[in-house]
């Protein structure tokens, strides 16, 4: 995706505007005309809802899902949110199926919608639009053949997290491949801060805390283990030294 993403910037005509969604602020940073936001996250989601106040505006990519209440209300507060925090803490983790069929799914399409739900984007008027897949005459190209003929595009594809550097074959499809964020095949190596690195909380406060504190205390046993190796390999009789007493004169 990050591949794709970059060719097609590279390809877009030098007359529309592109940025990350990092680099926007507000909608003065945009020309005058429409405007394609390409990946339905919640950054996309929320972005698109300022935007389409001013310009016409088309948000681009599948469907994440969305939370199915609204945050802001006292009941949410009090009520919903710590539930939903429960769940995502113990339910949703590589243990449970649940879990483990969420966990592909988020990988692979992105965390839900929490501060907006669908209903909110067709209010205000923003298109949903099938995925961009290339560029054509210098303008996006998308899934269904469309090309749709803008002067804006903000990227909205979050962040790829630069693996690259690792000249270890521990890289799989969704990411390195770990059991809660211990790289097993090698020690030493390991993982913290990862999407659904072992619950749907361990990219939050709450989820990596409890992902760190797994992995110290998978380090302090290693570091035992290697020192009761250490002592068993003194004591083994083929580190012994033979002691031959002196005779006396």
């Amino acid at each position: 995706a990050e591949t794709l993403a970059a060719s097609v910037q590279s390809e877009l005509d030098p007359g529309i505007v592109q940025m990350h969604s990092s680099e926007y602020r507000n909608p003065s940073q945009l020309r005058d005309g429409s405007v394609l936001i390409v990946g339905v996250g919640n950054s996309g989601a929320e972005i698109a809802l300022e935007i389409a106040r001013s310009h016409p505006t088309w948000l681009s990519g599948r469907d994440t899902g969305h939370v199915p209440f609204r945050i802001e209300g006292t009941a949410a507060r009090f009520l919903v949110i710590p539930l939903f925090r429960f769940v995502f803490h113990h339910v949703l983790t590589v243990n449970t199926p649940m879990g483990r069929k969420n966990r592909l799914k988020i990988l692979s399409h992105g965390m839900p919608l929490v501060r907006t739900r669908p209903k909110d984007l067709a209010a205000a008027g923003i298109q949903r639009v099938p995925r961009v897949v290339g560029a054509r005459d210098g303008l996006p190209v998308l899934e269904d053949g469309r090309v749709l003929d803008v002067a804006n595009v903000i990227w909205c594809t979050g962040f790829h997290p630069g693996f690259s550097w690792i000249d270890l074959p521990i890289l799989g499809e969704l990411g390195p491949l770990h059991e809660r964020g211990v790289v097993t095949g090698e020690p030493g190596l390991y993982f913290v801060g990862l999407t659904f690195l072992f619950a749907a909380s361990s990219s939050m406060i709450h989820g990596v805390g409890r992902d760190a504190e797994y992995v110290v205390r998978t380090i302090r046993k290693r570091q035992r283990h290697t020192r009761q190796n250490e002592g068993a390999d003194l004591l083994h009789p083929r580190n012994a030294r033979l002691q031959v007493p002196s005779r006396a004169k």
